[in-house]
This record gives structure tokens, C-alpha cells and sequence, in this order.
């Protein structure tokens, strides 16, 4: 049985943390639903930057763009939601067999919004009723200002991949935004069945402590916070909260592992794949990571780890995991600013490329 087959089998599910033309034309994507078991995708600014300006594949897509009088951020949206809306379309039979438990594509709003609550908001609703896709969810990043903005985008029934989310108490603090938008539905007499995932990054954290531990520490502490994580998402949802909501037919905001390409060349390629096949959870993967799957066919449940434990050794070898969040929440926030900024570059010096080539 293929490793991917067995997370399926435990509980988790696989999405894809890619997506290009490229990937829809020839086929691949199928291949991956296919034989992969891959029911769903997620995208981000750095990888379509990376489709775009690595290849022409865009190319006839922007002068269409361009044609139609669009530019920028505007023409950015509507080349993402071309291909996000067919990638959409071929998880729909997943999203309609799991009654949209999966088969979910997901799109950022502005990463330059991430401060920014009302805009976010209204960025939220703007793109969600562009998609015209059920199975589409919109990515809002769980800071201070992203939080109120989560809540009314659940209330009027935009489905939310919560982002940028690094510790057991963000998580906690994005699945009572969410919860908080579905008690509102419901006493609105709303359908409180409002599709959400919450998006814990777990690489990053190894990334950042790996000069600051001895060597026999490195790769622990991200798979730690995870696991951590996941006890706070089980306590949640065995809550008498939780249950009041699900009873009124809400389904949970399933728990995302995010990031979960293994950045140290010494460690296993699966490592985060492997310690973090847990029920009821996502793994979204890097295509290499994907692949790599195949190579481990003894490949089979969590590996097991008290994290507890390994939390008080990082703390007593001086590592503040609240501070490191807080360090990690501000990195990814400028991380992706800057991956925006170079995306809205690369399309406007592609733009100019092409009316050049034109003329």
C-alpha cells in the first residue's frame, strides 16, 4: 500500500501546497488526485511569482489580462482564479462525495492587508464571490487584526483557511474567531455548515532555533508546537461548546499542517510527514515532499513523542517559544509582503514584455 494511501486510511488527509498552469494542462494535477490520494491544494504569492516568472505559460492568460483593461493586483486575481477554479473543479467530486469535508483549493487575500481588519473583509467577500466555487476557501492570516476579520467573513459565509499560525494558543485563539462566526449564523437562523481549516506553520520553527540548540535538538521543537496543537484542537472539540455548535450542524475547522517541507538536508524527507500523521488533520506538502512519499513504503502512524517533555527541555536550553512565535508570526507577515510586492514586479515586467512584444 502507497504511504499516501495510509495517511488517507489513518485520517488525514493530503493536500498539495502547489499550483501551476502548467500542473492543469498536462495533466499532473489529475495524477496526483489519482494515485496520490491529493484532495485539495493550497496556494500562495510566492508560487505563483515562481509560475509566472519561470515561464511563459502565463503568458497568453496576461495579454488576455491585459486586453480586457486589467493590471496588477486586479489582473493577479483574475490569472490565480483561472486556475484555481478548474483545480477547484476537479476536487468538486471529492467536496461533494465528503459532503465538503475536503476538496478544498484555497487563495490568499493581500498579505498586505494582514493589519488591516476591514480591508481584509472586504477582500474576503470580493474574492470569494469571484470564484463562484463552493470548494474555494479564502486564506486570512490569525493576527490581532486578522481575527475580527475571520469572524464576519464565517458570519456571511465565506469558508476561511486561517494562515500564519505558529503556536497552540494562535490556534486557539483562530478556532474561537471562527467558532464566534458560527454561534452568530446560528442565532441569525443561518446554515452554520461555513467549510474552514486552521493553518499551523511547523518547518519554521526548526529554521529558527537551529543555532541556538545542540545538534540533538535540531528538528524537534516544530513537531512539538504541533502536536501541542493537535491537544488543543481535540480538547476543543470534545467541548461542550463545540458540541452545542455541531449539534446545530456546524462541522469543525479542521487542524492544517503547513509547511512541512523538510528544510534540513541530515533529516528524513518525510520527517514532518511521518510525526505528524494524526487523525482528523491536513498535511498540505510541497510536491518534492509528495514525492518522496513513494520512497517509504514501510511508512505508517505517528511516530510517537511526549511534547510536553521536549517543550520544557527548549525552554530550560533558553528558548522562549512564546517570543519565537511572536518572531515567527512578524517574519511570515513581511515574508509574504515581500513575496506580493515581487509577485505584482514580475506581472507588471511581464505586462510591459508583452506589449513591447506586440507592438
Amino acid at each position: 500500500m502507497k504511504a499516501t494511501q495510509r495517511l488517507h486510511n489513518i485520517g488525514q488527509s493530503i493536500w498539495l501546497d502547489n499550483i501551476t498552469h502548467r500542473m492543469l494542462a498536462s495533466g499532473k494535477l489529475v495524477s496526483y488526485i489519482q494515485d496520490h490520494s491529493v484532495t485539495g491544494l493550497t496556494s500562495n504569492p510566492t508560487i505563483f511569482d515562481h509560475a509566472i516568472k519561470n515561464s511563459n505559460d502565463y503568458d497568453d492568460v496576461i495579454r488576455r489580462k491585459l486586453d480586457e483593461g486589467k493590471s496588477g493586483e486586479v489582473l493577479f486575481f483574475a490569472l490565480a482564479l483561472e486556475d484555481l477554479r478548474l483545480a477547484a473543479d476537479l476536487f468538486r467530486p471529492i467536496y461533494d462525495l465528503t459532503d465538503g469535508v475536503d476538496g478544498w483549493v484555497s487563495l490568499e487575500v493581500s498579505p498586505l492587508l494582514a493589519r488591516n481588519t476591514a480591508g481584509t473583509i472586504v477582500a474576503a467577500r470580493t474574492l470569494h464571490k469571484l470564484a463562484d466555487r463552493p470548494n474555494l476557501l479564502i486564506k486570512i492570516p490569525g493576527t490581532s487584526e486578522g481575527l475580527p476579520a475571520i469572524e464576519e467573513a464565517i458570519f456571511k459565509g465565506v469558508p476561511v483557511n486561517v494562515t500564519l499560525l505558529f503556536s497552540s494558543a494562535q490556534y486557539v485563539a483562530a478556532a474561537e474567531a471562527y467558532m464566534r462566526g458560527i454561534e452568530r449564523r446560528i442565532a441569525a437562523g443561518l446554515n452554520p455548515d461555513v467549510g474552514s481549516v486552521a493553518s499551523l506553520f511547523v518547518s519554521r520553527w526548526d529554521v529558527a532555533v537551529a543555532q541556538k540548540v545542540p545538534e540533538f535538538m535540531r528538528n524537534q521543537l516544530g513537531i512539538a508546537i504541533a502536536r501541542k496543537a493537535y491537544e488543543s484542537y481535540r480538547t476543543l472539540l470534545d467541548s461542550p461548546r463545540w458540541q452545542r455548535i455541531q449539534n446545530a450542524g456546524a462541522r469543525p475547522q479542521r487542524l492544517l499542517w503547513a509547511s512541512t517541507g523538510t528544510k534540513d538536508p541530515k533529516a528524513s524527507s518525510i520527517l514532518y510527514v511521518q510525526t505528524l500523521a494524526l487523525p482528523s488533520t491536513i498535511n498540505t506538502m510541497p510536491e518534492v515532499t509528495l514525492n518522496a512519499l513513494d520512497t517509504h513504503p514501510e511508512f505508517g502512524e505517528a511516530l510517537p513523542g511526549n511534547c510536553n517533555r521536549i517543550l520544557t527541555e527548549f525552554a530550560i536550553a533558553g528558548i522562549d517559544t512564546d517570543a519565537v512565535a511572536a518572531q515567527l508570526l512578524e517574519d511570515g507577515i513581511a515574508s509574504f509582503a515581500k513575496s506580493w510586492n515581487d509577485l505584482l514586479d514580475c506581472i507588471a515586467s511581464k505586462s510591459e514584455a508583452l506589449k513591447t512584444a506586440v507592438v
